[in-house]
């Protein structure tokens, strides 16, 4: 006779069952009677110092302790300090720089190519504005060939307007 594999799958079940639940219902009992393992918490108090101990303490460790309007009159006085100093510094009479430049425009050359030969001369600040002035004028094809003289008293439209014909 043949035994199915299902029943004898089944049967094993049942077995194992049986085994686990009576040894967890026997056993139960002594675990009752183990030791409780007990946690002892420890409190740490700490103690507030007085305000003239913490200056104590921090002075003795270097630092330097000070009144708030005392830091701040003290930040006041070095600005002025510092301002005074600047001023110290200057010249009487100072001069302006006026920077005075011959353009030479080659053939093929843009108006972004120009922008950057006038920032080498400190005639502008920035290539990219001056191109986009340009093109916002609608002159970029007037650009010819020559040699144009510009100095850093000119305005961005007056350098504009000497360079671009």
């Amino acid at each position: 006779m043949r035994f199915n594999s299902l029943a004898s799958f089944a049967a094993g079940i049942l077995l194992a069952t049986s085994v686990s639940s009576a040894a967890y219902f026997s056993v139960k009992g002594e675990a009752s009677n183990l030791p409780v393992k007990k946690e002892v918490k420890e409190t740490i108090v700490e103690t507030q110092l007085s305000e003239e101990e913490m200056k104590a303490e921090l002075e003795s460790s270097g630092f330097i302790v000070q009144t708030t309007g005392e830091y701040d009159k003290n930040i006041e006085e070095a600005i002025e300090e510092a301002k005074k100093a600047v001023e110290k510094e200057k010249p009487e009479d100072e001069k302006k720089v006026v920077y005075r430049v011959v353009i030479n425009v080659t053939d093929g050359m843009t108006s972004i190519d120009v922008g950057r030969m006038l920032v080498k001369a400190k005639i502008i600040d920035d290539a990219f504005k001056f191109s986009k002035a340009v093109e916002k004028k609608k002159v970029e094809n007037r650009l010819r060939p020559g040699s144009y003289e510009v100095d850093s008293e000119m305005s961005r439209d007056e350098v504009i307007a000497a360079i671009f014909k």
